[in-house]
């Protein structure tokens, strides 16, 4: 088994596994793809915190639900380890979902009561 480069993809060649059909990707000159167009991830998750402002509050109830967890494994007495993390899961999975819950009513807040009964017009 030999690798080669073709057209810019990574081709894996074998006696089992050949012939292979390579492909051609022809692109346009104004349609290439270009890792300097796309946006960085923190940009993605400040757009996405605009439209529902939740979801920072459940990644940080997340997290220091898990800082917390993490802190207090030393300090856990007689409880086994299995019953802690179990605890810590059960507590994170409730952060993320109440502020799932939240942004949810948040959102069916701004689209239908709010534009009902004060008369405020969608963006």
């Amino acid at each position: 088994m030999y690798w080669e480069r073709v057209n810019g993809f990574l081709m894996i060649h074998s006696n089992h596994i050949y012939p292979l059909l390579l492909l051609e990707r022809k692109m346009s000159s104004d349609n290439q793809w270009s890792a300097d167009g796309e946006e960085s991830p923190l940009s993605r998750l400040i757009r996405k915190s605009r439209d529902s402002p939740f979801v920072p509050v459940g990644i940080a109830g997340f997290m220091t639900v898990v800082s917390y967890g993490l802190y207090t494994l030393k300090y856990r007495r007689d409880q086994k380890m299995s019953i802690h993390l179990i605890h810590m899961r059960v507590a994170a999975q409730g952060c993320v979902v109440g502020a799932v819950t939240l942004g949810v009513l948040y959102s069916m807040y701004k689209d239908y009561i709010r534009p009902r009964f004060f008369n405020v017009s969608k963006k």
